[in-house]
């Protein structure tokens, strides 16, 4: 990374500003850009509506590029567009919060959306290789009842391994989870988050 980094914001929260992961998501870009170590920060709220993937899209991914109609090209636009989002940031800043202990409906539309074979991944002899190296996710993760990386938390390991599938090998995760529960929780996320922060700093100033 540069010494200013491009952040790109993913919500995925249906609460908002009222939201714990979009808030911790919103700590840790403050402080960054506090540090003077931001560039530019890109929000994408997914609760705007997504669509989901039809039989038209998967038709107009299957073919090559050079042979789309333009009725495809269209279909593939939005797509287009969060790949790109994502291409153009070196550190995706990921809210997360747990519905029914997996990922919202709206982040599973935005990871169908941008999990495209020969454009984030390829097929290879030796598997499926990424194809958005070089970044770094951050995920703010928000349960009310759920542990984070328990039997039944299914969305952070998901998470990380669909990161990693297009490329992004670079996952941490800043926990407020059972926070309906657990009294010091929020607490506890915030001190993760700015204990990340001052390691990204550290980083970034001994690079």
């Amino acid at each position: 990374m540069s010494d200013k980094v491009k952040i790109l914001q993913v919500n995925s929260s249906v609460m908002g500003e009222a939201s714990q992961s979009g808030r911790l998501a919103t700590r840790i870009i403050d402080q960054l850009a506090d540090q003077g170590l931001v560039d530019q920060v890109v929000l994408r709220d997914l609760n705007n509506s997504l669509p989901l993937i039809t039989q038209e899209w998967v038709v107009a991914n299957n073919s090559p590029e050079e042979d789309r109609t333009a009725a495809q090209q269209e279909v593939l636009a939005l797509s287009d567009q969060l790949i790109a989002e994502i291409e153009e940031a070196d550190i995706l800043v990921i809210g997360v919060a747990l519905y029914n202990f997996a990922v919202s409906a709206s982040l599973k539309a935005w990871i169908d959306l941008i999990c495209r074979a020969r454009k984030t991944f390829v097929y290879s002899e030796d598997g499926p290789k990424g194809l958005l190296k070089g970044k770094k996710a951050i995920v703010t993760f928000a349960s009310g009842g759920t542990p984070f990386g328990s039997d039944i938390d299914f969305a952070s390991d998901f998470l990380r391994h669909i990161l990693g599938f297009i490329g992004i090998d670079d996952v941490e995760f800043v926990a407020a989870d059972q926070h309906f529960m657990a009294e010091n929780a929020l607490e506890n996320a915030d001190r993760s988050a700015d204990d990340l922060v001052a390691r990204i700093s550290a980083s970034e100033k001994a690079a």
